[in-house]
């Protein structure tokens, strides 16, 4: 029911291009993958996803856990059903947002203790706990409990937190058990390269179909992010797929790719584009600015995307200003398309053997104008 399988390679870099069969579809990687928090892509309809080129979306195990339950989406038919989304779906394991939640939990080798953002309410999730909201959800791709280390940290706490990750990854597998979802180990160890190889080691011991890389984009420089996926590419399973947890900036993609990353996913398309943020491949700018009130030219002149065929920058500035929810929705669709199909380029760019080339070329050309007014 899940395979992983190279279509092409880079030999001068990491770079793969694949396909990872689910039980909704097959995934064609490398992928960006837009977030569904609360089993919905803000702003967006899932038709709409699909006329974009989506392939698959994240859910929030945390917040569906929180509102509405875990029960009545299950009772729905599952996850797909209830937002009426027919592709794969990834869930995360809820590990991030329930330690994001800081003063309001308190971490045990057991589980974690924590309040709810909603309404104050303790409770107390382990392993297994987010095990069975994942297979009631239904996900085609569920990720193992973790623990997610902020930067900087000591290298003593990156250790207990990776000692942890790998103790429950073996209690969410034995507790696993939906055959129709696969169930990803998710690889710790923060900024030190040593802890980083030796937990993907001992998850490979365990054995998950797929492997996510947490502890990343949060807080530390691009050039210490790319060191340690540099130290992890020789190290992770080539026959498996690979998953950078919660990065989307356009350069962290290529780059990633470049180190043999599959699957990516962030909010940063749809959450900047409710605030007039917009990615064109010499960099962003914000719809917002006054500039823009008589720019009657397309966000992006080169771009295909539904929106910049029919609309013009002062026209969503205009949006803006009035304050009309149309705004965030053209933003977020074409900044997803912008995502979606940057990692399609770079698939194409793989299989025809062109890669470095297309690496250069993009990076040159959105760092020369990284910001635009």
């Amino acid at each position: 029911m899940f395979e992983y399988k190279i279509i092409a390679e880079c030999p001068e870099t990491g770079a793969r291009a694949g396909e990872f069969t689910t039980p909704h579809g097959v995934i064609q990687t490398p992928v960006f993958m837009p977030v569904g928090t609360q089993a919905t892509v803000k702003a967006m309809a899932p038709h709409e996803l699909e006329e974009i080129g989506v392939q698959i979306i994240l859910g929030n195990t945390y917040h569906l856990y929180m509102r509405p339950g875990a029960e009545i989406i299950d009772e729905a038919g599952g996850l797909h059903r209830f937002m009426q989304w027919h592709h794969p779906i990834l869930t995360d394991s809820g590990g991030f947002q329930v330690f994001s939640l800081a003063d309001l939990r308190k971490i045990t080798d057991d589980g974690v203790e924590f309040a709810s953002h909603l309404d104050g309410s303790r409770h107390f999730m382990r392993p297994e706990d987010s095990m069975d909201i994942q297979m009631k959800l239904g996900s085609d791709i569920a990720m193992a409990f973790d623990e997610c280390v902020v930067w900087p940290t000591t290298e003593e706490y990156s250790r207990a937190a990776m000692e942890r990750t790998i103790s429950w990854a073996g209690r969410c597998r034995e507790h696993h058990s939906r055959t129709d979802q696969a169930l990803f180990g998710i690889v710790q160890g923060s900024m030190f390269e040593k802890q980083r190889v030796e937990c993907i080691r001992r998850l490979e011991e365990i054995s998950f179909p797929g492997y996510g890389i947490g502890g990343l984009s949060v807080g530390e420089s691009h050039d210490e992010m790319y060191r340690i996926l540099d130290v992890l590419n020789p190290e992770m399973p080539k026959n498996k797929p690979r998953y950078l947890m919660g990065v989307g900036f356009p350069t962290n993609l290529v780059e990633g790719v470049a180190r043999g990353i599959d699957m990516f996913d962030c909010v940063l398309p749809t959450r900047n584009g409710r605030n007039g943020g917009v990615l064109v491949r010499t960099g962003k700018m914000n719809l917002k600015n006054h500039d823009y009130a008589r720019d009657f030219t397309p966000i992006d002149p080169a771009c295909g995307c539904y929106v910049c065929r029919n609309f013009t920058r002062a026209y969503i500035r205009h949006l803006y200003t009035a304050g009309e929810i149309l705004a965030a929705r053209l933003c977020s669709w074409h900044n997803i398309y912008f995502l979606v199909n940057l990692m399609k380029d770079a698939r194409n760019a793989i299989i025809e053997g062109r890669f470095p080339a297309f690496r250069r070329e993009f990076m040159e050309g959105f760092m020369e104008g990284a910001y635009i007014k």
